[in-house]
């Protein structure tokens, strides 16, 4: 019998071959996007020093799920204009750009971040 792997270990060796790539610094963090079955969280993380520079969730809001994810994508928007960050590296994590993904990534590009 074959065994077929999960969804989410095949996301996670996606996830690690972007990695290699992709490398946030403190003036060019990595927008890292998580998306759990109800959530969707985003972090701007400088990896030079190991810390996360910003950060927002799903957790407090209400609605449909890709209007929700375009709203953490405006929210993260925001925080990056405080810290005066206007261009970020965007790592997806592995999960398609479709549906939730891309409205966040779509919401924060018009808000001002550049990717």
């Amino acid at each position: 019998m074959i065994k077929k792997e999960s969804r989410n270990e095949m996301r996670k060796v996606r996830h690690e071959r972007i990695r290699k790539q992709i490398v946030g610094t403190k003036d060019v963090p990595r927008l890292s996007v998580y998306r759990s079955n109800k959530n969707i969280f985003a972090q701007l993380i400088d990896d030079e020093q190991g810390k996360t520079l910003a950060s927002a969730s799903s957790l407090k809001l209400q609605g449909n799920s890709t209007e929700v994810a375009a709203k953490v994508g405006v929210e993260i928007a925001k925080e990056a204009k405080k810290l005066k960050i206007e261009k970020v590296v965007f790592d997806r994590g592995g999960y398609l750009y479709h549906g939730r993904v891309k409205a966040l990534a779509d919401a924060a590009r018009e808000n001002g971040l550049e990717f």
